[in-house]
This record gives structure tokens, sequence and C-alpha cells, in this order.
């Protein structure tokens, strides 16, 4: 039996799939128990198909997708093409004309994933999008299938590889945060415009999609708080070091009593855990669970055969099951309902570093602040005065996200106090 396969688009990861069913063909071709064809690819316009005839891609390059969506041989659709439009409308007519469809693109499933799965629900048809995250580690399959008699308590990640190498930069060799993101957009890692990297954006869509397979629970991407690296100074950096602490971009996804919490945010990581040592564009998640503890994949979150290899890992599963007659199942069949936590459920150490008057007293006036709370000091540190003023850092013990928001707002009203930063510090 041959399978047909229509791709939507040509770009980098695209072009990596030919590659995986040449060089790993038989293997492919065992598990698929078919051989998989491509059979139309579609591409921008007639001067995107010339280029790539062109170049030696013998494919038959398409530039309607009526003519992918309309082909009754072509079994399954593979999106690429990134972006929510006109992705999500592709997506959309492909699952409504019975096509399987396989995608990558996270912006579009942590936006609008509840709308298509119900889809292709109703059409009997998979949809399936390992890719979506972390790239090349088979995160999403390994809590739906290999993790689903465990109880996933959290999740945390390193989940974008440019904010990772960045903070790489920064923590080993004392890069400033603009020295860091120029060098990144020099090689290719980092975008023109890198808000979706830098400000916990991209990552956000993934830890919206890490909560469906590891909590059953479809959170909107709102209900993921966000905050990114480009406030990370070079004085952070060193404190962190000198406490213990490495800092990283932290997507955490957390079940507490109340209900489930999602963020992700510049945390302080103790060096000896896991997620400390993943350096440079690499990713990794790490679960707790009840019945392993913890456990940490770590590999490549983008690039060309990683990210190819996880698609390509999609269309064989679904092969498989249109050979065994069982198409339609959902990629994750765990589901509950949505239960957001309360903000004095959500509890974590915290970083502050101030600006304070060079004076007597302002320890005692910053003790008081934090009491009035009832949130003790772990540990404090001032640093040499410059000029009138004096840098105070504050790591606390665990506070709820209440009582973060209460003490940021009564050191912002302080006007001779200057809160440059705080950060989430992870618990040993």
């Amino acid at each position: 039996m041959t399978i047909k396969i229509g791709l939507l688009g040509f770009g980098t990861v695209a072009s990596g799939i030919p590659f995986l069913l040449t060089e790993n063909g038989e293997k492919i071709e065992a598990a698929a128990h078919s051989d998989l064809e491509i059979a139309k690819v579609l591409v921008k316009d007639d001067d995107e198909k010339n280029r790539l005839l062109a170049a030696g891609n013998n494919y038959n390059f398409v530039t309607n997708v009526d003519e992918i969506l309309g082909d009754a041989d072509i079994d399954i659709v593979v999106e690429l093409m990134g972006r929510i439009e006109p992705a999500r409308t592709f997506i959309t007519k492909a699952l409504e004309a019975g096509k399987n469809v396989v995608s990558a693109n996270k912006d579009l499933i942590a936006t609008h994933g509840k709308e298509l799965i119900s889809l292709a629900q109703d059409k009997g048809v998979a949809f399936y999008y390992e890719a979506a995250v972390a790239g090349g580690i088979p995160i999403l399959r390994t809590l739906a299938n290999s993790l689903t008699s465990d109880k996933v308590t959290r999740i945390l990640g390193v989940l974008n590889g440019t904010s990772n190498f960045m903070m790489t930069k920064m923590v080993d060799e004392g890069w400033t945060y603009e020295a860091a993101l120029k060098t990144a957009q020099e090689l290719g890692y980092a975008e023109s415009d890198p808000t979706n990297d830098v400000e916990g954006i991209d990552a956000a869509y993934k830890a919206v999609i890490l909560s469906q397979f590891g909590f059953g629970m479809t959170i909107d991407f709102d209900d993921v708080a966000h905050k990114g690296i480009s406030n990370i100074t070079p004085d952070d950096v060193t404190v962190a070091q000198e406490l213990g602490y490495v800092i990283k971009l932290v997507g955490d996804v957390q079940e507490v009593a109340s209900g489930l919490s999602a963020e992700v945010s510049p945390t302080f990581l103790p060096k000896e855990h896991p997620l400390a040592s993943v350096n440079g564009v690499m990713n990794a998640v790490f679960v707790e669970s009840i019945g392993i503890g913890e456990s940490m994949y770590y590999g490549p979150g983008a690039g060309q055969k990683p990210t190819a290899t996880s698609v390509v890992a999609d269309i064989v599963r679904i092969a498989r099951r249109l050979n065994d007659g069982n198409i339609g199942k959902p990629f994750n069949e765990f589901s509950r309902p949505t239960q957001l936590a309360q903000p004095d459920d959500i509890k974590a150490k915290y970083y502050f570093a101030l600006s304070v008057p060079d004076r007597k007293g302002q320890i005692l006036r910053l003790a008081e602040i934090f009491n009035a709370e009832d949130v003790s000091f772990e540990q404090v540190l001032q640093q040499k005065a410059n000029g009138t003023t004096a840098r105070v850092v504050i790591i606390t013990h665990e506070l709820s996200k209440t009582q973060l928001a209460n003490i940021t707002e009564k050191l912002q009203a302080q006007v001779d106090f200057d809160l440059l930063n705080s950060f989430k510090v992870l618990g040993e």
C-alpha cells in the first residue's frame, strides 16, 4: 500500500522530510506498513516553483492549495508553513475534506488547537503535532503514551533555543543581553524581530500544549503569564552565580490544590538542577510525577532534521493507523475540565534586586514591607554603594502570587526605592 502525502510549504523543515524518507526508508516503511510518497508540494508562486525545480527538487510543485485538498489520493496533509494564517484556513479545509493532518505550528495549535482537534474528531481523522513542542524531543508522545499510567504534577522546561543560547552566553561569558541578541541574530537563531523568543511568547505557546498532554487541561494562551529575558543584567547573572544559581528562561506548568498554573519566566535554578546544564540552543523538559519521580528529556528544540524526524514519526503513526483501520483516535486522549489555580495557591521563592538610598535603616524598611505581607528573608546581600545609592538583593522564603503582587506594589510606591528586577527562584 502506498500512502500519498501533500506538503504545505517546502522550507527548512519540509525539505528535511525527503532526506529521512531516503536515508531511513527501510525502517520507516516497516514501521508504517506502507510506502510513503510525497505526491504534491504547495509553494507560494511560480518563481519559487521554478527556483526549487532548478535546484534539483523533483516534486510536483503546485501553487494552489486546492490541488492538494481536492486530490482524493492524498491521505495526509503536512503543514509546515508557520504563522497563523493561511495555515489555519488550510488545515481547517484539509480536515473538512477528510484528510489527516500533521503540523509543527505551535503558534496555531496553542491559539486555535481546541477547534482544530474538535474538527478532526468530528471528521474521524488524525491531527498530530509532535514537532510543535521542543522540535526533536518526542515529549508529547511520551506524555500521552509512556507516562499514561503516571500522574504528572509539574513540568519544567527550557523550551526556546534562541533565549537559551543568549542566556548561556550571558551566564558563561558575561555577555550583555544586547551582545547576546546581536550574535543570535547573526547566527540565524533570532529573527530580526526577536520578540516571540526573548519575551517568552514562544515558550508560552509550548506551555499551553504541554498542559494538555501532561494534565489533560486545555488552557488559553492568555492564561500563561510570560516574562522574557530582556531586562536581565550582568549584575543579576553575577549575583545568581555567587548564590549558587543559574538563570534560565523556564516554562513552568504545575497542578496545585486549586487547579493548574502555567507561566514562563526567568528563573534562578540551583546549579545542581538538571535543567541548569542545558546550554546553547538545546531544549529540555523536566517532568515531576508520582510514579517515576523525576525524569528529563533533552535534545535539539529546532533545526531541519530534528524537527523533520518528529514530523515523519507522526506521518508513520497515521499510516500505521490507516492500515490498521483505527484512524481518528485523538493524539492526546487525556482530557478533563480545565481549572485554573488561585493566586494564593501558587507559591515560590523570589529574588528581588533593588536600588536604595545609601544610608542607615534601609534594610529595616524593606523588612517591614515584606513582614507586612508575612514574607521572610532567606538571604540578604547589600552590594557596594554607587554614589548615593546601594544595591540590595533579597532571596525570600516561599510566597504566593498574591503576596508577590502586594509586595511589588508597595516597593514601587516607595519614591526612593527602585525595584530593578524580580525573578522566581526554584527551591532546592
